[in-house]
């Protein structure tokens, strides 16, 4: 068999140091830069929205000897809450789309927490994505944060899960799991976005006994007739980039319903 060279599985919050300017660091991380960039910027004074405002107010009605501040018992509490409330309202404002597509190119699409399936049904078989946007969060591009700049930009953050394609026809299903690749695309080049990880073919349901086999150790023509079927059956190039785009948008959505949930967990009224 020929061993191809052009699975490159993602290592996503992958760290580096990289040794700048004074006035210039370069950073890979797992989460938007303006989360931890705004946080060195802020002022010590406190955040005045109305929500906040209401939040921190005096109780008179409290007698757990926590300073009188409504259903905040502790410092920790207290500071805990106010950064959550601004940034609520950042990543909100940051969003570029707020409503969640339930179709993509004819793929229905069915949200579970973190788990997403894409399912699109044709006369004689049925195709099914899956994937999952834990921990799929990485920088799309380096980012060069100059702190003294009024403006700073930062490197867009992008979702890129390992997804799997389900192709059944009656009881039997063709299975892959693929995975984005990394690197840009040479001018002139046509360059896959994602690649093959792993093929198996089984019958019902699968095991832990069913055969796979790694997309890097087929042969590359096989690899290549592979592929074009992925695109044949609408899993092509600009299909992925969309699925990118959702994953992103739909875990940015989760994100912000998790900063929500720990602000309203960590108000709760004890008991």
């Amino acid at each position: 068999m020929n061993v191809l060279g052009k699975i490159v599985r993602s290592t996503p919050y992958k760290q580096f140091t990289v040794f700048l300017p004074s006035n210039i660091t370069k950073v890979i991380c797992k989460r938007d830069f303006t989360r931890a960039f705004r946080n060195m910027c802020r002022s010590d004074s406190h955040i005045t929205s109305r929500f906040s405002q209401n939040l921190l107010k005096s109780s008179t009605t409290c007698t757990c000897g926590c300073l009188g501040t409504h259903r905040i018992h502790t410092k920790g509490e207290r500071e805990l809450v106010e950064f959550l409330t601004e940034e609520i309202i950042a990543e909100k404002k940051s969003q570029k789309k707020k409503k969640i597509p339930l179709e993509i190119d004819g793929f229905e699409i069915k949200l579970n927490g973190a788990d997403v399936e894409m399912q699109k049904q044709t006369n004689n078989e049925k195709i099914i994505i899956s994937f999952n946007v834990n921990h799929t969060v990485d920088a799309e591009n380096d980012a060069d944060i100059n702190s003294s700049a009024d403006k700073p930009e930062f490197a867009e953050m992008k979702s890129k899960p390992q997804f799997e394609v389900d192709i059944v026809k009656g009881t039997q299903t063709l299975s892959f799991t693929c995975s984005f690749l990394q690197g840009e695309a040479q001018e002139g080049e046509y360059n896959d976005l994602f690649g093959i990880d792993e093929i198996t073919l089984f019958e019902g349901e699968w095991n832990d006994k069913t055969y796979v086999v790694a997309g890097d150790v087929l042969d590359g023509y096989l690899y290549d007739l592979l592929m074009n079927i992925l695109e044949e059956k609408g899993i092509s190039n600009e299909f992925v980039e969309k699925v990118a785009d959702f994953s992103t948008q739909y875990e940015h959505s989760a994100y912000i319903n998790l900063l929500e949930g720990i602000s309203k967990f960590t108000i709760a009224d004890k008991k």
